[in-house]
């Protein structure tokens, strides 16, 4: 009897996990068979929002807690872990993904999988290539950079749950505290304070118009009045610059000097985090938390002709390298699209400059430079595609050639050399860089006159005087905060870290204590009390100096150069003595101390009153106007109280201009506001408030009988609605695709509850920032399996 044995092979199978499920699906069609890819679905546990999940006295013990959001996903995991020979942690390149990667081998640990390979893999780019070089080279976690993620965890919880509740005893209506919320709020707040204070100055300015031989005419303004050089202040009334002007106005002038220089331009490195975040606000108009989405879809991929592709590199990090391989790609784009006179004869290298920089991989840039935003217009929605242009051409502009600038200065003086004007002009005599981006600049940076172009003149050319004009200026206040101006501040602070600062500027907008109006941020009363309590009492922990060496010990943990309980031990030890001894405060003291820190502000004395009459009971006319606390939070109220009831809500700088509030104005005294034009039919999209509220509008009624109309959204505000806002308004209902499970059409709309997603007759409710912020499937698969509870509404019943 022959007896055959059949040998059976099995392919070993490796699990491999990531955050997100759209990250998820782009990896899998790059691996084979072998290989099965799930996801996280972010943060797999944190701390319990209590009391006592960081433990000081037991060596800063922390207590994780998997949330119930994340109990079917851990649940997966663990199951898929078991059936695995190999368990790849394939989290996100910087210490967040460090961090998930590690709760998630503790988690599969703590359920008894032991003597399975469970090992690190990263890459900062979504494509094949990069996949299949970081599976060839697996390692262990990084326990500095986990050790770091620890102390950063541990210090924000100790900040928030010890000084929030102070402030809800003695600040009643105060919302919370944070490690870098703080110190943001600090900025905003002081910046109002010095916009109250601020003193204008008035200065003049004598501009003149000269024509040369040629009978040209060009300006120049005056530098030199009777041998003495002006300063900005020199002429600072009327009286001056008029004397001035009497003064010159019946010389003869000649050319004095002409000099001429050449300047070169660099060209701007390319993107990290926070310039990403700065640049999409100036130009785009995005916010930072807008601009982290859009790049976050761009990284994991979108769909291009029935395929996913990683578009961009890992969109949080600190380093302006570029691989070699991607600057020659680069190198051959310029050459291929400009020719050979905008490439410089070697690459280009730059330095980080910013501070506490991490250095921990690559710039933001488009995976595929050879891939032109021209040929991803159609396939890519509006913002996603503006994003990538702006990252494609910052990431070209960078290897491009220097720009010339050639500049012409020219002094003009009478007879006795007693008066000299100065004319300065300026052409480009070779673009470079400049021919495909230019950076937008801060409004709170003082910007040089336009430069005129000058005809020709040269020395001892006589020139005729044909007009003056002195001109009045006052100087300006500071201007408040963009979102871009305070991305930059706390940067060059060292304050945070790039990829916290859309969810510090959210948290603060959240809880009430500034708002965003008109692009600039506002504190609000609550914040600006919030920060003066914490400037008094914990003046420390909200220094700038303080929180950034904060910062740069946290990054010495995650160099080994420090331990992570000595920092939290050093932190802690002075931190609890001043926690302690607020508790004793009396809130009485408390608004003494606000009320005389915050005396302009909340008391702004009117033109022609003393201080005292501003403070004085319009009511009962004898009391004092005092701040007051509330259940609800801060007031102004009569010191006689309860002999007199006067009340009055705290100081408004919104509605200080003395302008009728929008939001409560009649709607028939509402003028339509012009958004911008439909990107498809070219027509009108404006705001207009009608008897139900806000609502976007395409076109106009004469023009045609059946309007497109949608409702703003519940909560968002109507003035600061964006173009791009609008165009996805008016293009609901929308189709998004079709459901990976079942085929069933997914689609998004706005009805009379607010946006949603529908899906087999059903509807889950969305935010509006989903609504904007959704450009995939698989984003709305992933917001539909998170509703816990049943849609309210179902069967078209909205």
């Amino acid at each position: 009897m022959c007896v055959v044995y059949v040998l059976v092979i099995k392919n070993a199978m490796k699990l491999v996990i990531v955050e997100s499920p759209a990250k998820a699906k782009t990896i899998n069609k790059y691996l084979g068979s072998d290989y099965k890819v799930i996801a996280s679905y972010g943060h797999v546990r944190d701390l319990p929002s209590k009391d006592g999940s960081v433990d000081p006295t037991n060596g800063f013990s922390m207590t994780w807690e998997i949330s119930d959001r994340s109990k079917r996903y851990v649940d997966a995991i663990v199951k898929e872990s078991k059936n695995a020979d190999e368990v790849l942690l394939a989290t996100d390149p910087d210490r967040e993904g460090e961090a998930i990667s590690w709760h998630v081998k503790d988690i599969i640990s703590s359920k008894g999988i032991k003597n399975k390979p469970i090992r690190r893999i990263t890459f900062h780019e979504i494509t094949k290539s990069a996949i299949s070089k970081a599976i060839e080279s697996p390692r262990e976690l990084d326990s500095s950079l986990i050790e770091a993620y620890l102390a950063r965890r541990a210090l924000d919880y100790l900040v928030g749950f010890t000084i929030s509740p102070v402030l809800w005893r003695k600040l009643p209506g105060s919302r919370s505290a944070g490690r870098v919320q703080s110190v943001a709020l600090r900025l905003i707040a002081d910046r109002e304070l010095e916009i109250e204070a601020f003193k204008p100055q008035e200065f003049w300015t004598l501009e003149a118009l000269f024509k040369n031989k040629d009978g040209e005419v060009f300006p120049a303004k005056l530098t030199v009045l009777n041998g003495e050089k002006l300063d900005k202040f020199s002429l600072n009334n009327a009286e001056l610059a008029e004397s001035a002007e009497s003064a010159v106005k019946n010389c003869q002038y000649k050319v004095e000097k002409v000099e001429k220089k050449s300047i070169k331009r660099n060209p701007w490195p390319p993107f990290i985090t926070s310039t990403l975040q700065q640049e999409a606000s100036r130009k785009l108009g995005f916010s930072a938390k807008q601009t982290m989405r859009l790049a976050q879809s761009l990284y994991e991929g979108v769909n291009i002709d029935g395929e996913t592709v990683g578009l961009i590199t890992y969109m949080r990090t600190d380093s302006v390298n570029l691989a070699g391989d991607a600057v020659s790609g680069i190198r051959d784009v310029i050459n291929k699209n400009f020719g050979e006179k905008y490439l410089p004869k070697s690459p280009k290298i730059f330095q980080n400059k910013v501070k506490n920089a991490q250095e921990a991989h690559e710039a933001v840039r488009p995976t595929n430079v050879a891939l032109l935003p021209s040929q991803l217009q159609n396939n890519l929605d509006r913002d996603l595609w503006r994003l990538y242009e702006l990252i494609w051409k910052r990431t070209v502009a960078c290897q491009m050639q220097q720009a010339l600038i050639d500049q012409v200065i020219v002094d003009i003086s009478d007879a006795r050399n007693n008066h000299v004007f100065r004319a300065v002009g300026s052409t480009i005599a070779f673009d470079g860089f400049l021919k495909l981006y230019q950076e937008e600049k801060d409004d709170d940076k003082k910007e040089d006159e336009e430069d005129a172009l000058l005809p020709p003149l040269s020395a001892n050319e006589r020139v005729a005087l044909e007009d003056l004009d002195k001109k009045q200026h006052f100087t300006q206040s500071p201007p408040r905060y963009t979102e871009a101006g305070l991305v930059k501040r706390l940067e060059e602070l060292g304050i945070g870290r790039p990829s916290t600062y859309a969810n510090i500027i959210q948290v603060l907008q959240d809880r009430s204590y500034v708002r965003l109006d008109k692009k600039r941020f506002f504190p609000e009363e609550r914040g600006m009390i919030v920060n003066a309590f914490l400037l008094n009492y914990f003046t420390k922990y909200v220094e700038y100096d303080f929180t950034a060496d904060l910062e740069q010990r946290l990054d010495d943990i995650s160099n080994a150069r420090i331990s992570r309980l000595k920092v939290l031990e050093d932190f802690w030890q002075g931190f609890i003595k001043i926690v302690d001894a607020s508790k004793e405060l009396r809130v009485s003291e408390i608004l003494d101390f606000v009320e005389r820190k915050l005396s302009n502000h909340l008391f702004p004395i009117k033109e022609g009153e003393s201080a005292e009459k501003t403070r004085e009971c319009p009511t009962c006319g004898e009391g004092r106007i005092n701040l007051k606390l509330g259940r609800y939070g801060a007031f102004l109220g009569c010191s006689l109280y309860p002999k007199c009831s006067f009340t009055r809500a705290l100081y408004d700088a919104s509605k200080s201009s003395g302008e009728e509030n929008k939001e409560t104005a009649p709607y028939d005294k509402y003028e339509p506001k012009l958004l911008g034009k439909d990107q498809k039919t070219n027509e009108d999209i404006t705001l207009r408030k009608g008897p139900y509220g806000f609502y976007v509008q395409l076109g106009e009624a004469k023009a045609k009988k059946n309007l497109k109309r949608v409702a703003v959204p519940k909560g968002m505000d109507p003035e600061q609605i964006s173009l791009s806002q609008a165009n996805i308004l008016i293009s609901q209902p929308k189709i998004v695709g079709k459901h990976p499970d079942d085929g069933k059409e997914i689609s998004t709309g706005v009805g009379r509850f607010g946006p949603y997603i529908k899906c087999d007759n059903k509807y889950f409710s969305l935010d509006y920032t989903q609504l904007f912020s959704l450009y995939s499937i698989d984003q709305a698969v992933a917001i539909m399996s998170e509703v816990i509870k049943k849609p309210k509404l179902k069967n078209n019943k909205r």
